[in-house]
């Protein structure tokens, strides 16, 4: 029985600290400032973020993420190449949305969290994602008609006039 115990204990242990290393815009299970930053832009919320050295209010990062997908960063302290400048890492990743784990396979150098600031900011909607190759229509011909298109589908119903006017 105390094996049992034990297991179950240790799996609901792995099990916390996974979800308390996964990636959301909320934070995940256990949030934290060090743990990382989530932003998702949708076509009704398109999202630009701009990283800026307060110092110099010049931006040093800057991306405007495209709607279904996500931005995910981190900072690491202390590993920046300039102890005044850029002391810190950054590595981040753009992801498809709601992705909640992957590695950040970028990263550069940046100034510490004392000077630097997020700032988010909402482009003009709606603004339609792209399309994926996969995802566009069969067609039959260059105007781009589908696939079930004819025009011998019948005549167009004709206009009725609109009885508020």
């Amino acid at each position: 029985m105390t094996t049992l115990r034990t297991l179950v204990a240790s799996t609901a242990l792995v099990a916390v600290i996974a979800a308390a290393g996964c990636y959301a815009p909320d934070g995940g299970f256990m949030p934290a400032s060090g743990r990382g930053f989530t932003y998702v832009s949708t076509p009704m919320k398109p999202l630009t973020i701009t990283l800026v050295d307060v110092r110099t209010e010049e931006p040093f990062f800057a991306v405007a993420i495209p709607p279904g997908q996500q931005l995910t960063f981190r900072f690491l302290e202390g590993k920046g190449d300039d102890p005044v400048w850029t002391p810190d890492r950054m590595q981040w990743e753009l992801y498809p949305k709601v992705t909640t784990m992957g590695q950040l396979s970028n990263q550069m150098t940046c100034p510490p969290a004392s000077c630097r600031r997020i700032d988010v900011s909402i482009r003009q909607t709606p603004e339609d994602p792209e399309v994926q190759p996969h995802e566009q229509p069969l067609t039959r011909d260059p105007d781009g008609k589908p696939v079930w298109w004819t025009p011998e589908g019948g005549p167009m119903p004709e206009a009725r006039p609109r009885i508020y006017d």
